[in-house]
């Protein structure tokens, strides 16, 4: 009746230790939007314009030279923050400082530190990859030889050399992401922000897009932060921030949030019918504690889960359609500070 557990993904290696002092990469204080009614963006459709904010007093800060996540389904409010942080919307109230940079009073100077891939693509597929990055360092005031010298770099360093010369519309998913990063790039910037850069990716080229953003961490001191709604993309960040409701939930390591359970997480599934509230009882009466039920599944967090599925298979088996153990998981940590599963805001 039970399954095995869960096996993690590893997390990313540590990013660099700075200085106590020093300036942090981000910094987000008292961060507030309402949307105007009808004028909502998509991804914050579920939060009413006449209701509630789709941002509600955020903080956060993040290091120099860490990759930095935020978790959180459609809805939730992050892409409303990715779109704040990269000075496309300017926010109802609250600050962004991007090094030290007004990001409010001074978006100009702000972007010269940012670099930016969207979730939805900027690449004009009609152009060479070569085509798309001379493009792009244009905009940002590049040209001659410094142009033909990062672009050269970059296309090597993203194995695109080969294809340097093909338009874009022949890619793969996998190839386009990684002149979308290529683009990002060019400028040299401080501070990379990726709006779900999993999306489209098979988990070949997942694995490689994470490579990348590894290697720009290491070799360079690039910081990331990134949107996402993947759980093991968000094991891979060194910090991340859970948004929820436009608030952030819970803010620290992956694997510190998973700490937080404090022993395997034991999900009872009743069956069709049965009322949840009398397996809680029966489970709180065995094991002196009291789980939880969310959306009709008991979960309890116990640190002797065999002892609690033996009780629970000899004395009311016939009242569970199902049990599992797992070691715990961000889907986890979600659920218990938020009350829901990650795909429901």
């Amino acid at each position: 009746m039970t399954s095995p557990s869960t096996t993690q993904t590893p997390s990313a290696p540590a990013a660099p230790d700075a200085p106590s002092d020093a300036r942090p990469a981000l910094r987000v204080e008292g961060l507030t939007h309402r949307y105007p009614v009808g004028r909502r963006s998509r991804q914050d459709s579920l939060n009413s314009a006449t209701t509630k904010p789709a941002l509600d007093g955020i903080d956060l800060i993040v290091r120099a030279g860490e990759v930095f996540g935020l978790l959180g389904p459609n809805g939730s409010g992050k892409s409303t923050l990715f779109r704040i942080i990269a000075t496309l919307l300017r926010p109802s109230a609250g600050k962004v400082t991007v090094f030290d940079t007004d990001a409010t009073t001074d978006p100009r100077a702000v972007r010269e530190h940012l670099g930016v891939v969207f979730q939805s693509p900027s690449l004009d597929v009609q152009l060479t990859a070569r085509e798309n990055l001379t493009h792009q360092g244009k905009l940002h005031g590049l040209s001659g030889s410094e142009l033909n010298q990062r672009i050269d770099a970059l296309l090597e360093q993203f194995d695109l050399r080969n294809r340097a010369d093909d338009r874009v519309e022949q890619f793969s998913g996998g190839m386009r992401r990684r002149v979308e990063l290529a683009k990002a790039l060019l400028h040299e910037p401080s501070l990379l922000l990726m709006d779900e850069p999993a999306t489209g990716l098979d988990p070949g080229a997942r694995r490689d897009m994470w490579d990348h953003i590894l290697d720009l961490r290491a070799r360079l001191g690039v910081t990331v932060v990134l949107t996402t709604h993947l759980m093991d993309e968000a094991d891979r960040c060194d910090r991340i921030a859970i948004v929820s409701q436009g608030k952030i939930a819970a803010i620290d390591t992956p694997a510190a949030l998973k700490a937080t359970i404090g022993g395997d997480v034991v999900t009872i599934e009743p069956t069709p019918g049965q009322d949840a509230d009398e397996l809680v009882a029966a489970l709180s009466e065995q094991q002196g504690q009291c789980p939880r039920v969310i959306e009709g599944v008991i979960r309890c967090e116990t640190t002797d889960a065999p002892a609690v599925v033996t009780k629970l298979t000899g004395s009311v088996s016939d009242k569970i359609a199902r049990i599992s153990v797992a070691q715990p998981t961000l889907e986890d940590v979600f659920l218990n500070v938020t009350g829901h599963r990650l795909d429901v805001d």
